[in-house]
């Protein structure tokens, strides 16, 4: 049976998942910003909590997690690397490692940039990453942490995944995201379609998480700074390719 994803709303615009296995019965929750949605998602589907997975140390993401674990017992997985200001650890995991989870495969990818330490999941078998704040629906996070390089390196990472993964991304910014990726490719059509399409959804109250990998990389500036026709169109055709990532996010943060 395939695994069930349920999107989360919480705080004002986070999002944490929960992953149902059915045969089993395990469910992991991903990221807890707030826990009590959480706990009313999983008491409505008759769910009982087996796992959470810290993607990384910000509050809105983990502030939920001790009350969480408190009450239902689950055990809390994290980069072992940020285990110094995440809730205690009952398993620590390097980047570049994996761990199973109700007989699927679990990939840790490093994905350093918005913090360091920040790290993403995916599970191969459901097509499914969570990338939390670090690639994003037609954006990244903000540099808090790393450089502009460490975070061109790890959203090449998540670029090799299947075009078909599913993109389970922290936060509703998209509308936002949306509209500043149209100031860096204007000529775009498949962007100027799906922000035509992300401003209908906002205004009919549906959200635009979880997005697909494919689409992002037709339409996130942020994922196309390789490109020659994004190169010229912001006056930067012969820069390497973290020069003009450097560039749209440095542009992003001043939008």
């Amino acid at each position: 049976m395939p695994l069930e994803i349920v999107t989360v709303p919480a705080l004002d615009d986070n999002y944490d998942f929960l992953i149902h296995d059915s045969e089993t019965g395990a469910t992991a929750c991903v990221d807890v910003a707030d826990e009590a949605p959480i706990q009313a998602e999983l008491a409505a589907r008759g769910w009982q909590l087996s796992e959470i997975w810290l993607t990384h140390h910000h509050d809105d993401h983990i502030q939920g997690a001790a009350a969480l674990k408190a009450a239902t017992g689950a055990l809390i997985r994290g980069a072992e690397a940020d285990a110094h200001r995440l809730p205690p650890l009952d398993a620590a995991h390097q980047p570049g490692t994996q761990f199973t989870f109700a007989g699927h495969e679990v990939d840790i990818f490093d994905v350093s940039g918005h913090t360091i330490g920040h790290v993403a999941f995916y599970i191969p078998s459901a097509s499914a990453l969570f990338s939390a704040d670090s690639l994003m629906a037609l954006g990244c996070g903000r540099l808090f942490e790393g450089t502009p390089d460490q975070m061109w390196a790890s959203l090449g990472t998540l670029m090799q995944l299947p075009e078909e993964t599913t993109v389970y991304s922290g936060h509703e910014y998209t509308a936002s995201n949306a509209k500043f990726a149209v100031t860096i490719e204007p000529q775009n059509a498949a962007l100027k379609s799906r922000a035509d399409e992300i401003a209908k959804a906002r205004e009919e109250g549906r959200p635009t998480v979880p997005s697909n990998l494919g689409v992002e990389k037709a339409t996130n500036p942020f994922l196309r700074a390789h490109l020659p026709e994004v190169k010229a169109a912001i006056g930067m055709a012969d820069a390497t390719d973290a020069a003009v990532f450097t560039e749209i996010r440095k542009r992003k943060d001043n939008f």
